[in-house]
């Protein structure tokens, strides 16, 4: 029997209806602003989708366009006076950014009360202290909503996670092993002796590592929970446009999980409604 579809349009689309009701009871209009530096045509794509979330759930969007050979010190001004402005709540520096600048360093100058990507280091370092109240971040966030939105039973479990990357694989581990979850956490990374085996002795598998179809079906044992966060482009000639999207997770996963996400539809649609979660608990906070 194949798997059941982990749907994170739906899980999106029930998130966003609880939001809608704080936003109706929150003191101000929630407010997030997005700086996209140069001309990438995916980034310009993804700040349009957070851009029409925005709109579609009431709140305020500020939209900042930059030049791709802006300085680190024109971006530097441009988050420091947002970060000065008492009327915005969220801030976000949509990556990648142009090469020649510093990510981090920018990133570490937003004010961490409106940092609702949550890649600040005070932000992390909640999660390390299982402080779970404040700026999470978006894709490991939407991965927990989505399990807990599938009645997916953690406690005890064994969960493995795949890639350890400071924004997804590293913060979603922290997530499974954290009080309310408290799943048995292993780290899979590059240097794992036999990531295979790790896999096949979980119950949750959580793919985070930008590899292609990488994770097959000999892989994972049966009725494991299969969550897919992988993105990639692959070559396709069968496609008119000559590629197209691929996981971290082989198709071939679904005659073996009992759960499994798709790509695209699955963690996607729960990045952007975490983004908004945050934008809308940043704005809560402040105006409490």
């Amino acid at each position: 029997m194949p798997a059941a579809r982990l749907d994170g349009k739906s899980c999106a689309a029930d998130l966003e209806e609880r939001l809608k009701s704080r936003i109706a009871n929150c003191k101000v209009q929630p407010h997030l602003a997005v700086v996209i530096v140069g001309d990438d045509p995916a980034s310009h794509v993804y700040v349009r989708n957070k851009i029409r979330s925005c709109e579609r759930l009431g709140i305020k969007s500020t939209h900042i366009e930059m030049p791709a050979d802006s300085s680190q010190e024109e971006v530097e001004k441009t988050i420091i006076s947002l970060n000065q402005d008492d009327s915005l709540h969220g801030i976000l520096i949509q990556s990648p950014l142009p090469s020649h600048m510093d990510e981090e360093s920018l990133t570490d100058l937003i004010n961490p009360s409106k940092d609702v990507d949550g890649f600040h280091p005070e932000n992390l370092g909640r999660i390390v202290q299982g402080r779970l109240d404040g700026m999470i971040p978006c894709t490991p966030a939407g991965v927990m909503e989505m399990l807990r939105w599938a009645d997916v039973e953690m406690t005890g479990k064994k969960a493995v996670v795949i890639g350890r990357s400071f924004n997804v694989g590293m913060p979603q581990a922290l997530l499974l092993a954290s009080r309310g979850a408290d799943a048995t956490v292993t780290i899979v990374h590059s240097r794992t002796v036999d990531a295979k085996a790790e896999c096949l002795s979980a119950d949750i598998v959580i793919a985070a590592v930008g590899r292609p179809e990488m994770v097959k079906k000999d892989w994972i044992k049966p009725g494991a929970v299969v969550v897919d966060v992988g993105i990639n482009r692959v070559d396709d000639s069968t496609r008119e446009r000559g590629w197209r999207l691929a996981g971290d997770v082989h198709p071939d996963v679904e005659e073996v999980a009992s759960l499994l996400s798709p790509v695209p539809g699955g963690v996607g649609p729960m990045t952007v409604a975490m983004l908004m979660a945050n934008t809308v608990t940043s704005a809560e906070a402040q105006h409490s």
